[in-house]
């Protein structure tokens, strides 16, 4: 039955948008991130992105990671300027430890901004933890 499903939860996988110096174009970027703070490796990484709001939605974008070990992240994708004003979904689902887990991250439109820049765990530079 369906009461009897266990649905692991996911814990300690983050997808943030760090805010980092681009030495080709002598800008700052905000850059997409997968980060695993847990001791154990994430496998067959798939992350799914899209901006999204009650007008527009881009197109969907796919991306993959074969192995992200212990406390590591790996760079997910650029985020150009005009989607910040969208809501910013990622939805990723990946194998750790025999069980397949998903989870749905989101940053809210206008939120990836500077002035919401905090520390973020493992990767140990300024940016933002999407909810």
């Amino acid at each position: 039955m369906k009461q009897d499903i266990e649905i692991p939860s996911v814990e300690k996988v983050y997808v943030a948008a760090i805010y980092e110096w681009n030495d080709e174009f002598r800008v700052h970027d905000w850059n997409a991130y997968i980060i695993n703070e847990n001791n154990f490796a994430l496998e067959t990484i798939l992350v799914v992105s899209r901006g999204f709001d009650s007008k527009r939605t881009t197109s969907t974008m796919r991306h993959s990671v074969k192995v992200l070990p212990a406390k590591s992240y790996a760079k997910i994708e650029l985020l150009q300027p005009e989607i910040l004003k969208l809501n910013n979904e990622f939805s990723v689902s990946f194998f750790a430890e025999g069980k397949l887990l998903h989870k749905k991250f989101l940053f809210p439109k206008n939120s990836i901004k500077e002035s919401n820049l905090k520390e973020i765990p493992v990767v140990l530079q300024q940016g933002i933890l999407a909810k």
